[in-house]
């Protein structure tokens, strides 16, 4: 029995990692995989997985996400930017700049943490479901929002835990747009081991999946212009409702799960009874496994060079921001060939 939880979800890991557990599948990338990973590595070429953080731009794939805003810091009321420290110039020539940003941290190529989306569960077995997330860490108590003048941030389960990790293991691109093209497409169980078998099979506990749809193509195609007309029918997304497809994901024993699109799975999922999770691979995840999910990485560069070299399999990078408390950050995910 946990002290936070009397019933955890019927399929989950909650408490296989020990009870205060906040790493999730995480833990399955071992020193062996990571050496696992090490060995993909044949000519030293790196290839970077993020889009410009700009991108997509504007707010019309989410309306509570906005680009970042630079700005130069202040000295003595002046604007820190081609300031010169001497302004005379008499004893120091340096000219120095410096910035502050405001980020939303979720807005281009990050992670989600497992405090990115919970759900409301009956933990006590009382027949009162309460909000908890991954490994029953509470709202109000581990995840505190602005309520009560408290200040916000994930006690336990912020990203800062991912970030000590230090992310990295092998990684294992499926080639989805090759299967899928541009059109919109709910992928299931049989296509996406159509796209397994594509690249190989070979997947392994502590691997981190990598999913190109050539969503992220397009956003790149527009410059900052993002047109939801056309990126609403574009492109392959995962089927969250698709029992076979989940079952398959937990049982391959994958770290993590990335895409180039902007949630991995389709918004939102396929009808289903009610209650039930809007969103059903963040909840099998985030919430019952522990899984991280990158999102909006960009993969077209990686997919073209490992189709010339006739692999699927990479070193991959992706440690988040050591931002305590926050839910999602930013990365600059890097492929090692």
């Amino acid at each position: 029995m946990n002290p936070r939880w009397k019933v955890r979800p019927p399929e989950s890991n909650w408490g296989d990692f020990g009870p205060d557990d906040e790493l999730g599948s995480l833990n399955l990338i071992t020193p062996a995989a990571v050496l696992r990973g090490v060995r993909e590595v044949r000519e030293g070429r790196s290839i970077c997985l993020s889009l410009p953080l700009d991108l997509p731009g504007g707010n019309v794939l989410n309306p509570r996400r906005h680009p970042p805003v630079l700005a130069s810091t202040r000295r003595d009321g002046r604007p820190v930017y081609n300031l010169p420290v001497d302004p005379d110039g008499h004893a120091h020539t340096d000219v120095v700049c410096d910035d502050a940003v405001t980020l939303h941290t979720q807005y281009s190529t990050q992670w989600d943490s497992f405090a990115h989306v919970g759900h409301l569960f009956d933990v006590e077995g009382n027949g009162s479901p309460v909000a908890v997330y991954y490994n029953g860490f509470r709202a109000g108590v581990d995840v505190v929002g602005p309520e009560g003048g408290a200040p916000t941030g994930a006690r336990r389960l912020g990203i800062q835990t991912m970030a000590e990790k230090a992310i990295q293991s092998r990684g294992v691109l499926l080639n989805l747009h090759a299967l899928c093209g541009d059109a919109r497409q709910y992928v299931g169980y049989d296509l996406l081991m159509r796209a397994v078998d594509a690249a190989g099979g070979d997947i392994q506990a502590g691997d981190m999946l990598c999913l190109y749809t050539g969503f992220a193509d397009k956003i790149l195609a527009m410059g900052g212009q993002p047109d939801m007309a056309v990126l609403d029918r574009s492109c392959a997304v995962l089927d969250g409702r698709d029992e076979r497809l989940r079952r398959w994901i937990v049982d391959s024993g994958i770290a993590a799960l990335c895409a180039d699109n902007y949630a991995v799975e389709g918004i939102p999922g396929r009808p289903a009874a009610e209650p039930c999770a809007r969103l059903p691979l963040h909840q099998l995840c985030l919430f019952q496994y522990g899984i991280p999910l990158g999102e909006l990485w960009y993969l077209a560069e990686l997919a073209c060079a490992l189709d010339a070299q006739g692999r699927s399999k990479f070193l991959l990078t992706a440690p988040p921001l050591r931002l305590p408390g926050a839910v999602g950050s930013p990365v600059t995910p890097v492929a090692t060939l």
